[in-house]
């Protein structure tokens, strides 16, 4: 009978009989189970761990300025909504502005690189000097040099995202199939040509991956150097709202600030992760659908 009703499916929409076995069947039936659930497991599993620590903090009688409930971060957030969304607003502005240089300055300069050895050469060790000083250590020299502190606050976000682009794509640059390259240069293809139409291609998985990455590390970025700044005032972050909150112990709106922290890194690992999709699903391994 299942069988039955799948031949008949797949006549309705082809418009031709398509036999399908019962291994096929199966295929498509596990299929779908994985899409509902890579949806459905994390909400439970979220679900779970907010019901239980609400459960501990009523088993417990864990005062509210120690650990709130969930309910009462919830309301506060809504409470305090305008402020804690204007200090979003300001970090989301370092945030995507520290991107936004990392990934045209990283693909330049790996481009760069790429086109000279000895530019590279000359160039990379201090890309790596710049990833492994922790940007806590250098924040206040550069909120110190740098008059305007956005400035500072975006210099400080840049130096934490830019090295993964440049690394990622500098190595995806170099991946490129040197047999191909070599066919390249025998029907006479001139440097641009190689980088346009091999090097590029071949490069814009790693790419994507380190833009993934990136995209995470720009908000801690804003976030260690807003915290390193303290500033306070109009133009002041989320984590400016996490240090107030911590001196006058109003841990709802702490814990409401952490929130949206979170959220905000999820909400754009899930958009670098959708352009990721939209660009290689349909040539490269990595994006195209598997077989069950």
């Amino acid at each position: 009978m299942t069988v039955a009703i799948a031949d008949k499916q797949a006549l309705d929409r082809s418009g031709q009989a398509v036999p399908l076995d019962r291994e096929e069947i199966r295929r498509a039936r596990a299929v779908r189970i994985e899409k509902v659930g890579r949806w459905i497991l994390p909400v439970v599993i979220l679900t779970l761990s907010v019901y239980l620590w609400d459960r501990l903090c009523v088993w417990n009688e864990i005062a509210h300025y120690i650990l709130p409930r969930p309910g009462l971060v919830f309301h506060t957030l809504m409470e305090d909504w305008s402020i804690l969304a204007s200090a979003l607003g300001n970090t989301l502005k370092i945030t995507f502005g520290a991107l936004a240089l990392a990934t045209f300055g990283g693909l330049g300069l790996a481009v760069l690189f790429t086109q000279s050895k000895w530019i590279e050469i000359s160039f990379f060790p201090y890309a790596v000097i710049l990833q492994v000083t922790p940007v806590i250590a250098i924040a206040p020299l550069i909120l110190i040099y740098v008059d305007s502190v956005a400035a500072g606050l975006l210099i400080c976000a840049w130096i934490v995202a830019f090295f993964p682009i440049l690394s990622n794509t500098t190595l995806g640059l170099n991946s490129a199939d040197h047999n191909l390259q070599s066919l390249f240069r025998l029907y006479g293809a001139s440097r641009w040509q190689t980088l346009r139409y091999l090097r590029l291609p071949a490069a814009m998985p790693y790419f994507l991956g380190g833009l993934k990455i990136a995209g995470g590390l720009s908000l801690i970025g804003a976030i260690v150097a807003e915290f390193v700044a303290g500033t306070a005032g109009s133009g002041s972050g989320l984590a400016n709202q996490i240090l107030e909150s911590s001196y006058r112990l109003n841990m709802p709106r702490m814990f409401a600030a952490l929130a949206l922290i979170s959220a905000t890194g999820i909400l754009i690992f899930l958009t670098t992760n959708l352009l990721s999709h939209l660009i290689l699903r349909k040539w490269h391994e990595s994006a195209l659908k598997r077989e069950a």
